[in-house]
């Protein structure tokens, strides 16, 4: 059996990880990644980017930005593919919050089903399409982009 090789070209790394090359200088230019330079200045990525892009991809998928996808990564080594060690340690930090989204989808699907039921749709009182507004006392449209009288217009 062959060695596989430990050193990938930015093409090898798309074919692989299905993460578009843009995607990919992308991800180094926020410090995700990392690649190294050939002699003939071509970008190489260590086999372990794979891993790397796959926990991207996967923290994206749940709804994560790419800010806290950062901050997790930040706490790896540069070039170390994570384990599952790793995303179950960050994974457990990001709990609470998909949580938080969980109970708020079932919120705005609970609401849903009310809206539907009364059939209003009204802009002035549904919470679902008109929550909290509080330019309504002021009519319709955007109020705040109308030309006022003062000044002549």
């Amino acid at each position: 059996m062959t060695a596989l090789p430990e050193w990938l070209t930015i093409g090898e790394v798309t074919a692989r990880s299905g993460v578009p090359h843009t995607s990919l200088r992308f991800y180094e230019d926020r410090s995700l990644i990392v690649s190294y330079r050939s002699p003939g200045n071509q970008r190489r990525y260590r086999r372990s980017v794979l891993r790397r892009l796959a926990f991207i991809r996967a923290a994206q998928r749940v709804g994560l930005s790419l800010e806290q996808v950062s901050d997790a990564l930040a706490t790896l080594p540069a070039d170390h593919a994570p384990t599952r060690r790793d995303w179950t340690r960050l994974s457990r930090s990001w709990r609470h919050e998909l949580d938080a989204r969980i109970d708020a989808l079932i919120r705005l699907r609970d609401d849903l089903d009310g809206c539907i039921g009364c059939g209003c749709l009204s802009l002035q009182r549904c919470a679902l399409y008109n929550p909290a507004d509080k330019q309504a006392v002021n009519g319709p449209g955007a109020p705040k982009l109308r030309p006022t009288t003062e000044g002549g217009t």
